[in-house]
């Protein structure tokens, strides 16, 4: 027996290679499956409507001739022609009713960009806190 042992000395290092083998499988079983794991489903508890509906928004369309026109869609959406005086009119009016009516600007894409500023700041003077740009998708 003595033999043997000195034919083969005791090793002092362990072979780290095998592990990394393992891991690494390990790793991409990992990366495949867990794309196709569901996340949990949330069960949401349901309430009734609420009471406060969402306000249509007031649009204000500048046209290519730089004239304003306003559509109300709460009213049914009917466009009617407006010069700034009674564009300020008709947002204080719309204002006192409900302070959190949305504006949306529309503006013809070949409009100078002054006259989209100054509608803006028009709105801004009337101290209206939620105002939107209209785009059109690609």
């Amino acid at each position: 027996m003595s033999n043997y042992r000195s034919k083969h000395p005791p090793m002092s290092q362990i072979n780290v290679v095998p592990y990394i083998d393992v891991m690494l499988v390990l790793l991409v079983i990992f990366m495949i499956t867990a794309p196709m794991l569901n996340p949990g489903q949330i069960d949401l508890p349901s309430v009734g409507k609420s009471s406060a509906a969402a306000i249509a928004p007031i649009e204000v369309r500048i046209k290519k001739d730089t004239t304003l026109v306003v559509v109300d869609h709460s009213q049914g959406g009917f466009e009617r022609p407006v010069s700034k005086e009674e564009l300020t009119s008709f947002l204080k009016q719309k204002q006192e009713k409900n302070p959190d009516q949305a504006v949306v600007i529309a503006a013809d894409k070949n409009i100078r960009y002054e006259e989209v500023i100054n509608v803006m700041d028009l709105l801004q003077q009337q101290q209206i806190k939620k105002v939107g740009l209209f785009t059109k998708p690609r």
